[in-house]
């Protein structure tokens, strides 16, 4: 059964009138999985993982951030992690059951920053996928520059996918470009953009101790649920240092290591990616 089959299309109102466009599916009284998805990418991301959940037991809302996919931009151009943990909470704000929030890199910062805070409800279950509280600068850097890249768009998807694969080539290219297409939005001027808010980028904290380190290792010494680091052993984001690190700051922590995965874990290894979740959320969330 396809994903479109699981689930709806709902739309969440922010405080500041922000439409917050998500897939939802499952059991409704079925303990909730919120997907969080990267910086630049889009609910899609989750696409091989969301019917895993869905058939294991659990309600899944999966949603676009705030300024990327389908989801609206912040009026003032502002994409803070705070903006984006008080995002979440409104998404879960009418929850009963048990959450377990699931995110990748600017996702799992989200995730972090909801936990630093204390917004209800309170998860019973962390899983950062590729992300830590002191990730590697200079693969930081490489994302960043990735993002800041083609600001006058491809002319064609071809173009898109030249672009991603100087990216990422240790991943084969696709077969058929088109799933690109919901990553990527087409303007008045026949050109094809990233589908996300460039804005985001104008005002992003330094990786150093100082930026948003401090406040991530803050919060992750505020976390008291079972957490599972799901980690692509070929990622230049996460070092075994910083794993190191993690563990130290987070007695409840598990690692699940996917060999030849990068940063973009779920897409470069998806059925061991949901082996992973869908086994850690049985033990200590179970549907």
């Amino acid at each position: 059964m396809t994903q479109d089959a699981l689930t709806q299309r709902h739309s969440y109102r922010m405080r500041d009138g922000v439409e917050i466009v998500a897939d939802v599916g499952g059991p409704e009284n079925a303990p909730v999985v919120v997907f969080m998805h990267g910086g630049g990418q889009t609910r899609h991301s989750w696409s091989g993982a969301l019917p895993a959940l869905i058939r294991a037991g659990y309600r899944v809302i999966n949603y676009d951030a705030r300024g990327h996919g389908n989801s609206g931009w912040s009026p003032d151009g502002i994409y803070s992690s705070s903006l984006g943990a008080g995002d979440l909470a409104t998404i879960l704000q009418d929850v009963k059951t048990p959450v377990a929030q699931v995110g990748a890199s600017m996702g799992g910062i989200t995730a972090l920053q909801a936990v630093g805070e204390g917004l209800e409800p309170a998860a019973s279950a962390l899983v950062m996928v590729d992300i830590v509280p002191r990730p590697n600068p200079a693969g930081v850097d490489h994302i960043q520059t990735f993002m800041r890249a083609h600001g006058n768009g491809f002319a064609n998807i071809e173009e898109a996918v030249d672009a991603v694969a100087a990216y990422n080539p240790h991943r084969p290219r696709p077969r058929n470009p088109a799933g690109l297409m919901k990553n990527l939005r087409l303007r008045d001027d026949g050109r094809l953009y990233w589908h996300w808010d460039p804005r985001m980028l104008d005002n992003v904290p330094p990786p150093e101790p100082g930026g948003f380190v401090g406040v991530m290792i803050e919060n992750t010494r505020k976390i008291r649920v079972p957490t599972l680091l799901v980690r692509g052993l070929s990622s230049d984001i996460v070092t075994d240092e910083a794993v190191q690190e993690f563990r130290e700051l987070c007695p409840t922590l598990e690692v699940f290591d996917v060999a030849g995965a990068g940063h973009m874990v779920v897409g470069d290894s998806n059925s061991v990616f949901n082996q992973g979740i869908v086994g850690f959320l049985q033990r200590h969330m179970p549907a």
